[in-house]
């Protein structure tokens, strides 16, 4: 199955082979792929050699492993362009993936110093802090952490931060123009990973967002830690 005169090493065979077959159907999401030692007998092959592919192919959101239980085909990441400014809510709801929230935190607090300032707030002036778990069909997507002004969105609510923010401000007359992002990878803590149902370590995405309205008035923070083995984002360059 394997060709050994190949210049293509043989954990790259291997990691083709495996993609082929997920790509046709063989080995559908959710279903363990066969054990490492199964695919050394498989490909007489060295066991190293074959954790690499898998290995490799875990990296690449294929696969994700479950300790005690195997290897399993991971769902399909969904994509997300770095262009538009859209919320969680309407980007699942666009894909045709059922989008939920569970509101870990909503409270009214007096703005840190570092949030003020990107807010351009005075000392003492207060934001809502909105931490939500953010899930489609169900399975855990991210960790929002959200600090918006009071003055700007007085009557947010529960209902709000549940759903969709962006909605509620725009049903309340304020017209949102752009924000800026910026986008990191890091390693999940603890806390975290135990709410994204991932293992530690684990790599995922951090992105921090300033949203502003067409007055040029900053109304919200976004520091939110995605998946990295069910989410990606993509861009479109042009020269």
């Amino acid at each position: 199955m394997l060709d050994k005169q190949s210049p293509v090493p043989m954990y790259v065979q291997i990691e083709e082979h495996l993609k082929r077959r997920i790509v046709q159907g063989e080995f559908e999401v959710g279903m363990a792929i066969p054990s490492e030692r199964e695919l050394t007998e498989l490909f007489d092959v060295s066991r190293m050699t074959v954790r690499q592919s898998i290995t490799n192919l875990v990296t690449e959101g294929l696969l994700y492993r479950e300790k005690g239980r195997g290897t399993f085909v991971a769902s399909p990441k969904v994509e997300q362009p770095l262009s538009g400014l859209t919320s969680f809510t309407e980007d699942m709801l666009s894909r045709g993936m059922e989008p939920s929230t569970k509101l870990v935190r909503f409270k009214k607090v007096v703005a840190e110093l570092d949030i003020a300032q990107a807010l351009q707030l005075a000392e003492g002036e207060e934001v809502f802090v909105v931490k939500r778990i953010r899930h489609a069909d169900d399975k855990p997507m991210a960790i929002e952490r959200s600090y918006l002004p009071v003055k700007i969105v007085p009557e947010l609510n529960l209902d709000a931060v549940e759903g969709s923010v962006y909605s509620f401000i725009e049903n309340h007359q304020l017209a949102i123009s752009h924000a800026t992002q910026s986008m990191e990878a890091t390693l999940v803590k603890k806390e975290d990973a135990e709410l994204l149902q991932i293992s530690v370590p684990s790599a995922v995405l951090l992105i921090e967002r300033m949203s502003y309205l067409t007055n040029g008035m900053p109304f919200e923070i976004v520091r939110s830690m995605y998946r990295a083995d069910r989410y990606k984002f993509i861009s479109e360059i042009r020269r």
